[in-house]
């Protein structure tokens, strides 16, 4: 991740679009989760987003962060985010939680990796933080459309928007804390899943290790998946291997040791990128010609074996040559 004041203004150069917003108020949202309300500094109202989106924020000496939106799309002129403490973080979320109504951040227009798809009914399965971009999807689906939500983390105090969620039937939300009701039932949570249905599934690693392990038995595209942490990739059996922009008419040698948007950087060529570790999709590209060894955390199976894009900053090839559309 980026860790310095200058890279975190390459990061923002790159992005593109800026915003300054205003922390406009702030609250607990569980023990460890902080809320933040946004809203834009200039008094106008802020970009349409749809549930599953995300921002960069702008973080001074630590660089970007991804945070999801978990307010009401239909707001424009104010965007929720939580953020969760991390003890052993690199100084993101430290540094959010000790900000104040009236603070100015810079943050990047909204992006989504994890869009909702029209479905017969849902189902949402969610872990501790995981909770964000799920909340902003309930919200917003019409009153007749079937869905429910499994909710599960350490302990009741820990899990953000817990009594936000309340409000809603015990029929379509359940509370599961791991202290008094032990791990998540996903198998008897999605027993009535059908083709036509669509799974949401956001937590740590454990848990969606959990749901992909069910997901064997399901029809073939209902689960979605968003993660925070890049998943645990095997070794890179790729070595060097050729890169082509058929846009650019440039090429250049990828090195074993070194990312395709190292050596793109060495020919002149900048790439969008932000998480640098294959989690927020910034630097998604076209592969035009080529078999990718996609290393990322955002792509389905499904998209991985079609490869019509990659991560350019953590993916590779298998095979000699990709021909890019760049």
């Amino acid at each position: 991740m980026l860790s310095s004041t200058s890279e975190a203004q390459d990061a923002r150069a790159q992005a593109g679009s800026v915003l300054r917003v205003v922390v406009h108020s702030v609250h607990n949202a569980s023990s460890g989760v902080r809320a933040l309300m946004l809203r834009p500094e200039s008094g106008t109202s802020l970009p349409a987003w749809e549930p599953g989106s995300h921002i960069d924020v702008y973080v001074p000496g630590v660089g970007p962060r991804q945070y999801s939106l978990c307010g009401d799309p239909r707001v424009r002129d104010e965007w929720t985010i939580a953020v969760q403490l991390e003890a052993d973080g690199r100084g993101g979320s430290s540094w959010m939680h000790r900000a104040e109504p009236g603070l100015v951040l810079e943050v990047g227009v909204p992006r989504n990796q994890f869009p909702l798809v029209d479905a017969d009914s849902y189902y949402f399965i969610a872990g501790g933080i995981g909770i964000t971009p799920l909340l902003a999807m309930v919200r917003t689906l019409p009153e007749h459309k079937p869905w429910k939500l499994l909710y599960g983390g350490r302990s009741l105090s820990s899990m953000a928007f817990a009594e936000d969620l309340r409000t809603y039937a015990d029929d379509r939300v359940v509370l599961h804390p791991q202290d008094t009701h032990g791990l998540l039932d996903i198998a008897q949570f999605t027993a009535l899943l059908e083709a036509g249905d669509a799974v949401y599934a956001c937590g740590p690693p454990a848990m969606l290790r959990a749901v992909e392990e069910q997901s064997e038995n399901w029809p073939r595209g209902v689960l979605h998946i968003e993660r925070f942490a890049p998943q645990e990739q095997p070794a890179s059996q790729s070595g060097s291997f050729e890169v082509v922009l058929a846009r650019s008419n440039k090429s250049v040698r990828v090195e074993s040791e070194e990312t395709i948007v190292q050596a793109l950087s060495r020919i002149g060529v900048s790439v969008t990128t932000v998480c640098q570790e294959g989690v927020c999709g910034t630097c998604e590209t076209a592969v035009l010609q080529g078999i990718p060894e996609h290393r990322d955390s955002v792509l389905s199976e499904e998209e991985r074996l079609e490869s019509q894009t990659m991560m350019l900053c953590c993916s590779r090839a298998v095979s000699e040559r990709l021909i890019l559309d760049l």
